[in-house]
């Protein structure tokens, strides 16, 4: 979603960031200093040979990139265009041929910046987005999945993504005033039209699933999961499963704190939009530096970063999970490339999950809210 009142302009944001190492309150958002991150695995994983994974009938790289930061400001000062499509780019050069963006990503600036970056290799990658807002002034203003709603911002979302289908169309977030199956009906009307090829959902729980799925098939449901984040275990993985629905965890390096992005003495100041999100309050910070320090070990172990074993593990729970990491720098996109080469047996799974569930989380969704829409 869009971050809302950040107007530090990069200069700033860069100084004020530094002072994280004494512990201090810092800008919007403040950083722990990643070379000084104790017990930090810089690893020796380079991306592997591409293959692929399925999201219903969609054929995807393994590992999709989240553009969202980019552009919206949502976790780091908008970047310049010109910087972020060498990394879009880039990323496709290394195997990623999934991209993720929305329409409420600035809003409108992401698409514009994903459409422009993809547009020279458009008919080789997957393009995914998503709808379900309304606009007012340039910010958000609740949610509209009105049918009439819908098809307009298909149509803005086309010319903004310069091209004339939308890979994987989601509905972002369910409007509770409009039965699914109506969204679906359009979403169906839309790859009628080629305006759109697969239907996606969001944030939703597996009733809503079920029956937007009777109505037209759902290709893949994008939402929360990584090894802190563990709700959609609760029936919705397995609905997925089930149906042959692809599974689009975003957050799966947890907002960067799996990969050694912050430590115990991190701290976010009101208009970060990480000091919103519950794990990440001083208490659960310090809480999940024992996640932390399981993730280094077995960083380890098998001569991986912490971000490479965190994406490693979501993709080892089930074959049809796609991650999307988020990121805007393309070293970082070739390490989460090498979470490919990170492979973990039966049996390491079962020792990792046994220690994972000692460890006491803070400030995570409990499984009951994976049964109701968000």
């Amino acid at each position: 979603m869009k971050a809302k009142g950040n107007n530090l302009n990069r200069r700033n944001f860069i100084s004020k960031s530094a002072l994280l190492g004494a512990g201090i309150v810092a800008g919007p958002v403040a950083f722990a200093n990643e070379k000084n991150s104790p017990g930090k695995n810089e690893g020796l994983k380079t991306l592997s040979s591409p293959e692929k994974r399925m999201l219903g009938t969609l054929e995807v790289s393994p590992i999709g990139l989240g553009c969202m930061s980019m552009k919206s400001g949502s976790y780091n000062p908008p970047r310049d265009t010109q910087e972020m499509i060498p990394v879009i780019r880039g990323a496709y050069d290394l195997g990623v041929t999934f991209f993720d963006t929305a329409e409420v990503y600035g809003p409108f600036t992401d698409e514009e910046l994903v459409g422009e970056a993809l547009q020279p290799i458009r008919d080789k990658v997957v393009i995914a987005s998503k709808f379900g807002f309304d606009f007012s002034n340039g910010d958000r203003a609740g949610r509209n999945s009105k049918p009439e709603h819908i098809k307009s911002a298909v149509e803005g979302m086309l010319k903004r993504l310069r091209t004339d289908r939308i890979d994987l169309l989601y509905l972002h977030r369910l409007d509770p005033n409009v039965p699914i199956e109506d969204v679906a009906g359009t979403v169906k009307d839309l790859i009628k039209e080629g305006k759109a090829l697969h239907f996606g959902l969001s944030e939703v729980s597996p009733t809503t699933i079920r029956k937007a799925h009777d109505e037209q098939p759902v290709a893949a449901l994008q939402s929360e999961y990584s090894i802190i984040q563990r709700a959609l275990e609760n029936e919705v993985i397995d609905t997925c499963g089930e149906l042959g629905i692809g599974f689009v965890p975003w957050g799966p390096v947890c907002r960067g704190f799996l990969g050694d992005k912050f430590n115990e003495h991190s701290r976010f100041s009101s208009d970060s939009r990480l000091s919103q999100v519950p794990y990440f309050t001083p208490e659960a910070i310090e809480a999940h530096m024992e996640v932390l320090t399981l993730v280094r070990e077995w960083g380890q172990k098998k001569d991986a970063t912490p971000a490479q074993i965190a994406l490693a593990w979501v993709m080892a729970q089930k074959p049809f999970i796609v991650p999307i990491p988020g990121t805007t720098k393309l070293h970082h996109v070739k390490q989460n490339q090498g979470a490919l080469n990170v492979t973990f047996s039966d049996t390491e799974l079962k020792e990792f999950r046994n220690s994972l569930e000692q460890i006491k989380l803070v400030g995570v969704r409990g499984p009951e809210t994976a049964l109701v829409d968000q």
